[in-house]
């Protein structure tokens, strides 16, 4: 089939849905596309067919009232009417999970995912301390952040829960290696890090309908580099390198799968996709060890990186994104951090190790 700009598949059954909308993209799979608020302004839903046990959907959108009045009409109209079995979430960000709790409350569905997944999702939509609120502050602080910069991230307070308003009480934890069948066909679970902590994929094998499939979450996307942040709960984390050792994992999968990601349209070319990631990272690496050749704060690294205007959401995920590199690059032995001490202030600054003396 022949491939776009992108990477994504041209052929006639691949329209884009509208928001709200749904297409077939392959036999048993609908293809629905919710809208967001956001600069990244959709997500993708996936319905697998299971017969009269009823549908699986993967994923499902914020938990705000514009989304769920949509659902309404998908269960009416793009699901028929018919159960829904189960929904499995990818991963606890709020555009994933928001809508769970709704939809197994709605439908008397089952809830699955990953038990790290759930876990956050309910710590986060529980809200906030004073203790959790003076860590986030002292860690954007330690970033380097102005003042009018922290106000507007401080000020998000609150955002996780508006989008994801509750989580459901109970689930079947998916393992990578797990199976779900869905009417005639198996899926199997595909594990992976970075993105989030236990992320789960589905991957379908080729049958006589067509090639295999792989609903990817936000782990492999068609056009964008999926954010690996560090968050103020695990300030020393090392997420990315937990993505790039996911993204070798993907070469197991057959090159010609057909992959459903959470943003952007399906797509062929999973490995060269992942080869493209990991080439991605490595040169944000080499730029921003360059940077460091004098100290740098984490701030003054993400305003290199992303020199444009950002909103606060994102300047929180650039900031993560920064920090994350950052760590990197300390446990690869290519920069070091100098603490900030209280009376500095406690600003982290990051340069190249000086080189060694003689011995």
């Amino acid at each position: 089939m022949p491939l776009t700009p992108d990477g994504s598949v041209d052929y006639p059954l691949c329209t884009t849905p509208d928001p709200g909308g749904w297409q077939e993209v392959a036999p048993g799979v609908l293809w629905i596309r919710l809208s967001l608020p956001f600069q990244l302004d959709h997500i993708n839903v996936w319905a697998l067919d299971g017969g009269p046990a009823g549908w699986t959907l993967v994923d499902c959108g914020l938990g705000d009232p514009r989304s769920l009045a949509v659902w309404e009409m998908l269960l009416r109209d793009a699901l028929g009417g018919r159960p829904v079995e189960r929904v499995v979430v990818t991963h606890f960000h709020p555009d994933h999970i928001g809508a769970a709790a709704w939809l197994v409350e709605r439908t008397g569905a089952g809830f699955a995912t990953s038990l790290t997944e759930w876990l956050v999702a309910r710590t986060l939509s529980a809200g906030t301390d004073e203790v959790t609120d003076a860590v986030v502050e002292r860690f954007y602080r330690r970033c380097g952040l102005e003042e009018d910069a922290l106000t507007s991230l401080l000020a998000r307070k609150g955002a996780y829960r508006r989008g994801v308003p509750a989580v459901p009480a109970t689930l079947t934890r998916l393992r990578a290696g797990d199976r779900l069948t869905v009417g005639n066909r198996r899926w199997t679970v595909i594990g992976g890090s970075g993105h989030t902590a236990e992320p789960v994929s589905l991957h379908r094998p080729a049958d006589g309908d067509g090639p295999g499939l792989l609903i990817s979450g936000d782990q492999i996307l068609p056009r964008i580099s999926p954010n690996i942040s560090v968050w103020p709960s695990e300030p020393e984390a090392d997420p990315l390198a937990d993505y790039l050792d996911s993204l070798e994992g993907w070469s197991v999968l057959p090159a010609d799968t057909l992959v459903l990601p959470s943003h952007g349209r399906p797509f062929h070319g999973l490995h060269r996709r992942a080869a493209e990631l990991a080439l991605h990272h490595a040169e944000r690496l080499t730029e921003i060890e360059a940077l460091c050749a004098e100290p740098r704060t984490a701030a003054a690294v993400t305003r290199a990186l992303f020199p444009r205007p950002l909103d606060p959401q994102q300047l929180l995920f650039a900031v993560g994104e920064a920090v994350a590199h950052l760590n990197h690059l300390i446990r690869k032995g290519r920069l070091e951090r100098i603490a900030g001490r209280p009376e500095t202030p406690a600003v982290d600054l990051y340069r190249r190790p000086a080189p060694a003396g003689p011995a």
